[in-house]
């Protein structure tokens, strides 16, 4: 996710972390031509469906079945500028953006930028998490976006990476954390990092997780990796179906960013690859200028989730079966589409809430 908004799309693709979509679609059909054949499918049961949750603690339970993200910006890029009180009601996970890295390895720390937010307080923000709360809303500090780089890369960093996001949870009330980093990840500290912070904050917590296109085109990547080492305890992952260029689809086929082709067939690599249809969201820009492209009318959102859990809505792919338990939908951001009227809020949050 991006602080500032991506550039607007040209005939010379944007860049993104110095790399061209075009070379992103290169690196990923390269390194998924050698993994897509192989794809395993892990099947509930034989008709189809998945119903069986996963296992370990009871926090993913008191998230709807059917859930809407957005993320929230706690600065001022040209969006709406809200107070955490503004949000849509839609919206059943607040991911507060961001969290960043400190001077310690692993560890990060959150300020609320009171300025740029027209004088919003601290104690003003901690009162609307509980009042969110209150409402049935999950609040979560979000870590990474496009600039943001924390490393965690042993077991040093891992713990402090742990017992830092556990004393933001303390301090401000949140809920949990989403995983957001764009600049690198190690599954195998990042998961002891995500597992200890679970021990400490117990079976209330809510992990979110939002990878790049480029990091979900295979179980082996380090994002995928992360996410099926943590699967008790993860809530969901909403990837990212934007900036991002052409992909592989679960049947081998490149699809272009911007299609209901291109959300249908990227999401089923994940469904057919160990996350359960209740760990995985469609991740979508609320507006033309919440991203540099991939954006997509709530409509096709819509055929999209409607694809994928009901076999209706799809377009020239169609999955071989129906996932009913997907999650929902996630946007970038609540600040971008409250700019354009909460038009993807209205439409998706009440298509997603309405999902079998």
């Amino acid at each position: 996710m991006d602080r500032v908004p991506d550039p607007i799309e040209t005939s010379t693709p944007p860049t993104r972390r110095g790399r061209t979509w075009a070379a992103l679609a290169a690196a990923a059909v390269a390194a998924a031509s050698l993994s897509l054949a192989g794809l395993t499918t892990d099947r509930a049961d034989a008709a189809g469906t998945d119903t069986v949750r996963p296992a370990g603690r009871a926090a993913a339970a008191d998230v709807p079945k059917h859930a809407v993200t957005g993320y929230w910006q706690n600065f001022n890029n040209g969006a709406t500028v809200q107070k955490l009180s503004d949000v849509s009601d839609q919206y059943d996970i607040i991911a507060v953006a961001f969290a960043d890295a400190t001077s310690t390895p692993g560890a990060v720390s959150f300020s609320l930028d009171s300025s740029g937010l027209g004088g919003y307080t601290e104690d003003q923000f901690k009162a609307d998490i509980k009042a969110k709360q209150a409402d049935g809303k999950k609040v979560i500090v979000s870590v990474g976006g496009a600039n943001g780089t924390v490393s965690v890369n042993d077991d040093t960093s891992a713990q402090a990476f742990a017992d830092s996001v556990h004393a933001l949870m303390e301090t401000y009330g949140f809920d949990g954390v989403d995983i957001d980093l764009e600049n690198g990840l190690n599954s195998t500290y990042m998961s002891k990092a995500l597992q200890t912070l679970g021990q400490e904050a117990g079976s209330g917590l809510v992990v979110t997780m939002a990878p790049q296109t480029v990091d979900m085109q295979s179980p082996a990547n380090e994002y995928f990796k992360t996410a099926l080492n943590i699967k008790d305890i993860l809530t969901v992952v909403n990837m990212q179906y934007y900036n991002s260029g052409s992909m592989l689809g679960c049947d081998g086929q490149v699809y272009s960013q911007g299609t209901v082709d291109f959300l249908t067939s990227l999401a089923c690599i994940q469904l057919e690859n160990g996350l359960a249809p209740s760990q995985v969201g469609l991740g979508l820009p609320a507006s033309g200028s919440a991203a540099g492209g991939g954006y997509v009318d709530p409509g096709v959102v819509n055929n999209a989730l409607d694809c994928l859990t009901k076999g209706t809505g799809c377009g020239s792919f169609k999955p071989d079966r129906t996932y009913p338990d997907l999650r929902g939908a996630m946007t970038w951001s609540t600040n971008w589409d409250a700019t354009a009227g909460s038009a993807w809020s209205d439409s998706v949050g009440a298509h997603v809430h309405a999902l079998p």
